[in-house]
């Protein structure tokens, strides 16, 4: 078989290697083109596009980079037809991808979504686009399935591939290793995830910087701090913007990073359901554009931006987004995920109950066999 599959940003590489592993596994003759990143190229896809070179959000942003996406779109339809795949694969990255759906289905190639637009906060007119151009959905959480049942779309849900993920990366984990391995002391660690755009990393990583400080001001050398970086990102571009403040910084170790954590500051989206799934208390912050943030509240409506809250129903923990998005109020939230225990333990007992809800381990087996069950079947 050949596959053509599209991700758009450092979350989707990580769904699209986990994919590809799982379909070359099912597979081992398959072949594989892609846009995406350094994980999908070393899981064993040809690597046509990076997703750093177009990994943009938000309206404003988007127009400075309307040219090059635009020319991408291009170069990615003629590439489909070129190469002639047995399915189009896309993840998330709906604004792209929602484009290559309708192209693709036209020139009759198989479109599967995998890890469908979250039209449940915003954008509920894409359900028709994903009747109307998509072969076969799978999505990754629980909470998905009674939505989409409502508006008539059969979707199909084998359960959530970052608990594979984050099992297997774990599996070897030893805190005592990992401490000396990147020369950390034995004090309370608080973790620093700052998303993988360089808008979000703009935003939140000078606010970091200042937490640290504060915190460092009001409480000496008790508390030590983590950068886990991006991997699409060389370390010199974090060094300058973290400057003489005394942040440790780390790549391509996230999950060992959050596991070694009392409690981490993250900005919001992928890497805040895997720090609930390793059971490390967070706070989420976010930020964007003021004009972004002005029309984001108009169209999406949600009482929770975390999927972590989305899964069980509720808020567990807290969300500062744009101008709750201070200093002050992000060190007084860390203070009390490590230093206030009931707090602490009430969001433990949360992230159990999520964890149940997401499901076992092997999801992503169970979701390649299935796509390959029904290309043979056409």
């Amino acid at each position: 078989m050949k596959y053509y599959i599209i991700a758009g940003e450092a979350s989707g590489d990580l769904h699209g290697s986990n994919l590809i592993k799982g379909i070359l596994k099912n597979s081992p003759d398959s072949q594989i083109r892609c846009w995406g990143g350094d994980l999908m190229q070393k899981a064993g896809g040809t690597l046509v596009r990076h997703y750093k070179d177009n990994a943009v959000m938000g309206v404003v942003e988007v127009l400075g980079k309307l040219k090059s996406i635009l020319g991408n779109l291009n170069f990615c339809k003629q590439d489909i037809l070129s190469y002639s795949p047995d399915a189009v694969i896309l993840i998330d990255y709906p604004g792209f991808n929602l484009k290559i759906a309708k192209f693709a289905k036209q020139h009759h190639f198989k479109v599967i979504y995998y890890i469908p637009p979250k039209v449940w906060a915003r954008g509920e007119s894409r359900i028709k686009l994903l009747r109307k151009y998509v072969d076969n959905t799978y999505i990754i959480f629980p909470f998905e399935v009674e939505y989409f049942k409502k508006h008539s779309l059969d979707v199909r849900y084998f359960g959530n591939p970052l608990v594979d993920n984050i099992s297997n990366s774990l599996s070897q984990y030893d805190r005592e290793s990992f401490f000396r391995k990147y020369s950390l002391e034995h004090k309370p660690t608080i973790a620093l995830l700052a998303g993988s755009r360089k808008m979000e990393i703009e935003y939140l990583l000078p606010r970091m910087t200042e937490v640290v400080k504060l915190f460092k001001e009001r409480h000496g050398d008790k508390y030590q701090f983590v950068l886990a970086a991006a991997p699409s990102h060389e370390l010199p571009y974090y060094q300058k913007m973290i400057g003489d403040c005394d942040i440790k910084i780390i790549q391509n170790d996230t999950y060992a990073v959050l596991k070694s954590a009392q409690a981490a500051i993250i900005s919001s989206g992928t890497a805040s359901l895997e720090a609930a799934i390793v059971s490390t208390p967070q706070v989420v912050c976010y930020g964007m554009h003021p004009v972004t943030y002005f029309i984001a509240k108009l169209v999406v409506k949600l009482e929770s931006i975390s999927l972590a809250s989305m899964i069980v129903g509720r808020p567990i923990f807290r969300e500062l987004l744009q101008e709750k998005c201070t200093c002050e109020n992000i060190y007084n939230e860390v203070l009390r995920l490590t230093e206030d225990e009931r707090y602490r333990n009430k969001m433990l007992e949360d992230y159990k109950e999520m964890n149940e809800l997401l499901g076992e381990t092997g999801s992503i087996e169970r979701i390649a066999t299935d796509i390959a069950q029904n290309l043979q079947k056409k």
